[in-house]
C-alpha cells in the first residue's frame, strides 16, 4: 500500500502537529515512535486533537472488557479489509488474551465453532452493523443478557469508531508500522 497522505514525523511537524503527536508518541530513550495512523492524522492537527478524545474513550475508557472490545475491533478490521487495523489490533488482542486460534475464528465470523454465545453476539453485532446498519432483536437480546446498557452502547460506538478508522486508513493508504508482521495473519493478501 502506498500512502496517499504520508505520515509526518515528529521532527518535521509544525508546533500544532508536534503537540498532538507528542501526546501519542512512544518514547524509549532517544528513540521516538509515531505510529503511522497518528503521523498521517498529524497532517491535520485539529482533526487529530478532536478525534483523539473519542478514540481514547473507545480504546481505554469504555465500559467494555478489553477482550470484548478487541473481538469487535478485529471483526470490523476484517470486514473493512483494513490491513493496518487488523495488524495493529492483533498485537493488542494478544495482550487481552485472544489466542491465535481465536484470531483465525474472528476471520471466519460469529458462526465459527467455539465462541461463547455472548462473544458470537459481539461478532454478529459487528457483521449486522456493517451489512444492515443496525443490530437485530435476537443479537441485541443476547448482548443485553450479557452486558450492561452502557456496555452495549460502548460496543455500538466501538464498532462505528473502527469502521471510521478503517475507512480512513484504507482511503489514506496508511502503511503498517515497522514490526507489524503479516506473515501469520489470516488476512487476504489481495486486501493488503
Amino acid at each position: 500500500m502506498t500512502p496517499r497522505i504520508p505520515p509526518i514525523s515528529l521532527a518535521k511537524a509544525d508546533d500544532k502537529a508536534k503537540e498532538q503527536l507528542e501526546r501519542v508518541s512512544q518514547f524509549r530513550g532517544n528513540d521516538v515512535t509515531v505510529l503511522n495512523v497518528f503521523g498521517t492524522l498529524g497532517q491535520h492537527p485539529e482533526l487529530l486533537r478532536r478525534w483523539l478524545v473519542f478514540a481514547n474513550h473507545v480504546l481505554s475508557g469504555s465500559t467494555l472488557p478489553g477482550r470484548i472490545r478487541e473481538l469487535a475491533i478485529l471483526r470490523v478490521g476484517w470486514l473493512c479489509g483494513s490491513p493496518y487495523e487488523w495488524g495493529q489490533h492483533i498485537i493488542i488482542a494478544g495482550k487481552e488474551g485472544i489466542t491465535d486460534v481465536e484470531i483465525h475464528e474472528i476471520a471466519i465470523g460469529p458462526d465459527a465453532p467455539g465462541w461463547a454465545p455472548n462473544e458470537a453476539a459481539v461478532l454478529r453485532a459487528a457483521d449486522e452493523l456493517h451489512f444492515i446498519s443496525t443490530i437485530s432483536d435476537q443479537t441485541w437480546g443476547t448482548l443485553a443478557d450479557s452486558y450492561s446498557q452502557q456496555q452495549c452502547m460502548d460496543l455500538v460506538f466501538a464498532i462505528g469508531q473502527y469502521h471510521l478508522v478503517s475507512f480512513a486508513l484504507n482511503a489514506f493508504g496508511v502503511e503498517r508500522d515497522d514490526g507489524v508482521d503479516d506473515s501469520s495473519l489470516p488476512f487476504p493478501k489481495s486486501a493488503s
